[in-house]
């Protein structure tokens, strides 16, 4: 049988893959990775399905002992991360041999980090999916001693790198339905960086920074939400909706941000600052398609190792 052991967890470690879809009417919402792109990468470069069962590590301090051989990639934060000592690259396919240990330190910059393993990870789904998602209850956080077994890989050719992208200067947001309610947010956000609060977690980011003031607009009746939803409560710091967001709710949306950049929710982590841009759609769709081409770039590279190996 094909396993690793996880040793240690450090602050939160878990299964996540593509998360739930079709089901907020229900009440539950996606879950799933929080930084997709880096999810689907790391799949990728060991020949697993984008969308497929990998660890999702928060701040580092992950620690895990391989069973067997196989290979592994890592995509997301850079956290130093180093198998028998010797370090190992974020956008790399690494190979490892069974009894061998992987560690990943404090990420340089960044939270979270993505480890897949060929053939990926052997669990049981919970209502279509495998993602853990802590605030609905489905699934539970990695533990030291737990055992995960993987599945059937496929002949890989040998190590192998790729570009990752760098993250944006600002996160490119639509203006949502009550924009008009702040007239003076456009001035605001073109000089103002958002620190992220400590108090943010996978279901949101909450920012801090001067307030955002309302001066318009009545009380919202309860209505839908996603990840990606910008929110602004009664003290007029925002908060970006998560992975793990609630499926409803009523507080004022500034807007959403764009499909292109809502990978960067798993990059922003405590103490780092970000700044918000309003985009038209148009724009917002530029920017989904200059990512699709750089998959695509990703995936003709893939095809061609694939090929070495038949």
């Amino acid at each position: 049988m094909r396993a690793v052991v996880v040793e240690q967890t450090g602050l939160l470690s878990s299964v996540q893959d593509g998360g739930r879809t079709g089901l907020r009417h229900l009440g539950i919402g996606r879950a799933g990775a929080l930084d997709g792109l880096s999810l689907q990468l790391a799949n990728r470069l060991v020949g697993n399905a984008p969308q497929a069962p990998a660890i999702e590590c928060l701040l580092g301090g992950l620690s895990l002992r391989f069973a067997c051989a196989g290979w592994l990639a890592l995509a997301g934060a850079d956290c130093q991360a180093r198998l028998d000592g010797r370090p190992v690259w974020p956008g790399w396919r690494v190979r490892f041999t069974a009894g061998q240990q992987l560690v990943l330190g404090r990420p340089r910059l960044g939270l979270c980090s993505y480890v897949a393993l060929d053939g990926g990870l052997s669990v049981t789904p919970i209502l279509g999916a495998c993602a853990v998602d802590l605030s609905a209850g489905l699934g539970a956080a990695l533990v030291p001693g737990a055992e995960l077994t993987l599945g059937v890989a496929q002949p890989l050719a040998e190590p192998l790198g790729i570009l990752l992208p760098t993250p944006p200067s600002c996160l490119r947001f639509i203006p949502g339905p009550e924009w008009s309610w702040f007239p003076q947010v456009r001035q605001q956000l073109s000089h103002q960086a958002w620190q992220i609060s400590a108090q943010s977690n996978r279901m949101g980011l909450r920012l801090t920074g001067e307030p955002l003031v309302r001066e318009a607009g009545e009380e919202l009746r309860s209505h839908g939400l996603l990840p990606g939803v910008i929110q602004v409560p009664p003290d007029g710091q925002p908060i970006i909706l998560g992975c793990e967001a609630q499926t409803c709710g009523g507080y004022p949306r500034l807007g959403m941000v764009s499909r292109a950049d809502l990978w960067r929710l798993g990059q922003l982590a405590p103490g780092q600052t970000v700044r918000l841009l309003p985009v038209t759609r148009s724009q917002a769709q530029q920017a989904w398609l200059r990512q699709q081409r750089y998959l695509a770039r990703i995936e003709l590279l893939l095809a061609k190792d694939t090929d070495k190996t038949c």
